[in-house]
């Protein structure tokens, strides 16, 4: 059967940057390590106020457009993700659209479009719609464009504000990819929760430690439901274990826990069990209360074994690089840390070809997803195209005072439209001011 996937990516990044331990912490009173080491977060990206998320998706997906040299005959779906939609009805894929038609000859007249909303999980919902569209036999040749997009803002003193970030991610979902295949197996997590939402608001409302607390449990599950159809998983099966990344703190809790998990019952777990035991079992304990303290000991212990710390460094941290300066994406954070590993990957000259990725994705409300990729011959050859180190270089550094303008210039119920811009837009799509109807306008800078 013809493999199915990603076969081309692209990343835009907003062209401003936010320092946290530099101009954030000192204007809050913080200690800067309080979001360099508990956040494990050294900067934010931010849209300046001629971007947004048209903007930013329309000038990734034109970049991967005029690489492979596809025009918009060849695409027969274009799907975007977001969370930061600013249209009830009008979705953010026909102002994409419109923006690519005004470079690309031809139309997308004859493409499908959408838009997704879960949180963010729905960038990878985005894909798994475009896997079953071609493996359903429905795309007549064509390939699929998933453009996850969002500016990830909190309101200004919120707990989450120093997480800020903006930027979007398009991939090129087609038959035999270049990139990686995805498995068809598949496992969620999923329930009703209220960790993070907005009811009608542009900002969230975030309960930031239940939302840790679901983030945790819906990927245990979806781990769980994944190993029901693929088979029990190993950490040696993987080469790099992309996790949503709202910030690389919390996945460091998730790691941990996948460790534990996969390596129960196996050589590692009793090559350990000298130095910290064997894994509790419910089954010795007289209540629950006594197991789940039993259960965190052994969890504690295991973050500072060697065996642990060797795991990570290899397989978890290459995949938090690129979160690290940019924070997070919402609907994009999942697949920049793929592309911030393969990149590392293609750094230090791995040979990873054919080997698996197990991928983890999440969305508050709530709902995880894991599934398998493998990394494909082409892989190398596609990252070496991306240049997002570029971009993140090229970034202008902002004030805490030019922060706050830029932070009203992108919100909704200001709508200001006297806010300077910060940098000149070069060779790509531009906010354009409002139609007739209140709708956004966009316009190429050459």
């Amino acid at each position: 059967m013809t493999s199915v996937g990603i076969d081309a990516i692209e990343i835009h990044t907003g062209k401003l940057k936010l320092d946290l331990a530099e101009t954030f912490a000192p204007a809050k009173g913080e200690e800067p390590e309080k979001y360099t080491k508990g956040l494990g977060l050294a900067a934010s990206s931010f849209p300046d106020t001629y971007e947004d998320i048209v903007t930013m998706g329309a000038n990734a997906a034109h970049r991967l457009m005029k690489r492979r040299g596809l025009e918009p005959a060849d695409i027969g779906r274009i799907d975007v993700a977001t969370e930061s939609a600013f249209d009830n009805s009008k979705p953010v894929s026909t102002y994409i659209a419109g923006c690519l038609e005004q470079v690309f000859e031809g139309d997308f007249h004859h493409a499908n479009k959408g838009e997704r909303k879960f949180a963010c999980i729905s960038g990878t919902q985005s894909l798994d719609d475009a896997y079953n569209w071609i493996k359903a036999g429905r795309n007549r040749g064509r390939s699929a464009l998933v453009i996850a997009t969002d500016t990830a803002l909190y309101a200004r003193g919120d707990a989450g504000e120093a997480t800020q970030g903006a930027g979007a991610v398009a991939m090129l979902i087609a038959e035999d990819p270049d990139l990686v295949e995805l498995s068809a197996e598949q496992g969620y997590g999923s329930a009703d929760e209220t960790d993070f939402l907005k009811p009608n608001q542009q900002f969230p409302s975030v309960d930031g430690k239940r939302s840790v607390q679901v983030y945790l449990a819906r990927m245990r599950e979806a781990l769980e439901d994944f190993e029901s159809v693929s088979g029990d998983t190993h950490p040696d099966d993987f080469v790099l274990v992309p996790f949503h990344t709202p910030f690389p703190g919390m996945v460091r809790k998730a790691a941990l826990l996948g460790y534990r998990h996969m390596i129960r019952d196996t050589s590692i777990e009793e090559e350990l069990a000298a130095e910290i035991g064997r894994q509790p079992r419910y089954e010795a304990f007289e209540d629950e209360a006594a197991f789940l303290d039993a259960v965190r000991e052994y969890t504690d212990a295991l973050k500072d074994t060697e065996t642990y710390l060797e795991w990570y460094d290899r397989v978890i941290a290459p995949t938090l690089e690129i979160a690290r300066e940019v924070g997070n994406w919402y609907t994009g954070s999942v697949h920049v840390a793929r592309a911030s590993g393969l990149k590392h990957a293609l750094e230090n000259d791995w040979e990873i070809e054919g080997k698996k990725l197990l991928v983890g994705s999440y969305g508050s409300g709530a709902q995880a997803e894991i599934h398998a990729e493998t990394v494909q011959p082409g892989w190398e050859e596609e990252i070496a195209h991306l240049n997002v180190d570029e971009q993140l270089e090229a970034r202008r550094d902002i004030s805490f005072e030019e922060y706050e303008r830029v932070h009203d210039a992108h919100n909704h119920d200001k709508r200001l439209d006297d806010v300077e811009e910060f940098t000149v837009p070069d060779g790509e799509f531009a906010f354009d001011g409002w139609g007739r109807m209140g709708e956004r306008k966009y316009r190429f800078v050459e």
